[in-house]
């Protein structure tokens, strides 16, 4: 009996030693929360909405003001304006009042609310904001203010502890911890980013927020989840903060973003086309086509060339590519190496501007707001090109996306050139607004159509099954 209770203490011991040794090698996040914490804001950014009633035909007094109670922000009370707010996060870049954070926090906002953990509140104004990488800059009339310091996200290696601090559900300043998970990560419609995948939870309101090395510096800015719930489920994704640095500095400095192009069609190397074109392993990016004129014209690039790298840097698949010749300044020349006939080749190449920036340069945040438009019956808002948007684009016609609502049949993005409506057989070339809106009208609402774009440097067909009812 004796030695049972022995031998019973002994284990318990033991476990308690082996917690206690495994609780020590944990990591200790109390000191890069006291150093950096209040260098994180939390950002309310609000934005008029159509007042709309909520019971259509609804009158009776008693009855709106139980909705104006327990629906305040689509039946606003008299005198006010009905409004939606978004919550978010962000954080300081320099004393004098510089804050960084995603677009997609601060789109379309009327005005903006940065406080602090101290409780001071400023009004921000936005200095500029690149929707293709998530990230806006704001200013805030403030001097000798907290910074973050910055990492280095090449030398992030998976496995290391990372930390994010931001205000999930508008809890301002939680902190959460976790891994990262992988490097580069490419996500569906964001070509631009090589993200950084956490485990670290995130949430709505963590947007824009900074994600933390173990060090205390910023190596990358909390911008989407993966999620079926609308949750946290375990994959986060962050910009690379030397992404989001280069991006800031163009903003500053210009108000928008430039973003080099060399006018290919291009497409990823499977094993088999790899093997029939020689290749050691797939890798690269086949060139389909060469846009007449582009700069890969220029400079003798040829279809059927396997672009395998890019100023020194590999490229591994397509995009590789699209990320290192959009990071390259429009003017600038840069060094490439193809595949070509069982052969490497070095070119040299000059890159322009992509036509899409110069098109989403038209609704810039320094821009006065443009007055309301009716959307048409798929949803978006179009404008006609002007003289010099053709000649920049190479386009005799066209219609350009300025607004995709929340409602959107078609699958466009701002900044799509609309060129061609096909329905039943019958193709139709975009020439005016009224042209299309008329176009659409005339359709059956289960109608099934394809739009022919131009989106960047190529061309894309999206189809539609259905409209909206005719208003």
């Amino acid at each position: 009996m004796q030695f049972a209770r022995f031998l019973a203490a002994f284990l318990m011991a033991a476990f308690c030693a082996t917690a206690l040794s495994q609780a020590r090698d944990l990591p200790d996040f109390t000191r890069l929360v006291e150093e950096q914490g209040n260098a994180v804001v939390n950002i309310s950014a609000t934005k008029a909405v159509r007042r709309t009633q909520l019971v259509p035909g609804m009158e009776d007094e008693e009855a709106q003001e139980f909705f104006r109670r327990f629906i305040p922000r689509q039946l606003p009370g008299p005198g006010q304006r009905p409004e939606s707010r978004s919550v978010g996060s962000g954080f300081i870049i320099s004393g004098d009042g510089y804050i960084l954070t995603n677009a997609h926090v601060v789109e379309e906002a009327e005005e903006i609310l940065v406080k602090f953990t101290d409780k001071r509140e400023y009004k921000a104004r936005i200095i500029g904001a690149d929707k293709l990488t998530d990230v806006a800059l704001l200013k805030i009339d403030a001097a000798s203010l907290t910074s973050v310091k910055f990492g280095d996200p090449n030398r992030l290696k998976v496995g290391e502890w990372v930390v994010a601090i931001g205000a999930p559900f508008g809890y301002e300043n939680s902190v959460t911890a976790g891994i990262v998970s992988a490097k580069g990560r490419s996500l569906p419609q964001e070509n631009f980013v090589p993200f950084i995948q956490t485990d670290v939870a995130i949430n709505p309101g963590n947007s824009g927020g900074p994600l933390f090395n173990m060090r205390g510096e910023v190596v990358g800015i909390n911008s989407q989840i993966y999620s079926r719930t609308g949750g946290f489920m375990g994959l986060s994704f962050a910009i690379p903060i030397d992404v989001a640095l280069d991006i800031q500095r163009q903003l500053r400095d210009k108000g928008r973003v430039a973003r080099g192009r060399i006018g290919v069609l291009i497409q990823e190397v499977t094993r088999d086309l790899a093997t029939s074109f020689g290749l050691e392993r797939p890798r690269g990016a086949l060139v389909t086509a060469i846009e007449k004129g582009s700069p890969a014209e220029r400079a003798g690039v040829e279809a059927t060339d396997i672009i395998i790298s890019f100023e020194g840097r590999p490229v591994d698949a397509v995009n590789d590519l699209l990320r290192l010749v959009a990071s390259t300044r429009p003017g600038s020349q840069a060094g490439m190496e193809v595949w070509r006939k069982g052969a490497k080749r070095s070119i040299a190449i000059t890159l322009e501007e992509r036509p899409e920036d110069r098109v989403a340069a038209l609704v810039s945040p320094r821009a006065p707001k443009p007055a309301a438009v009716a959307a048409n019956r798929l949803g978006i808002v179009v404008a006609e090109l002007s003289a010099e948007q053709k000649k920049n684009l190479k386009l005799a016609n066209g219609l350009v996306v300025t607004e995709v609502r929340p409602d959107a049949r078609a699958e466009v993005r701002k900044g799509d050139v609309i060129l061609m409506l096909v329905h039943k057989g019958q193709q139709t070339e975009l020439r005016t607004v009224e042209q299309f809106n008329r176009l659409l009208a005339g359709l059956d609402k289960n109608a099934v159509i394809t739009l022919q774009l131009k989106r960047g440097d190529g061309m894309a067909f999206v189809t539609v099954s259905g409209l909206t009812d005719k208003g």
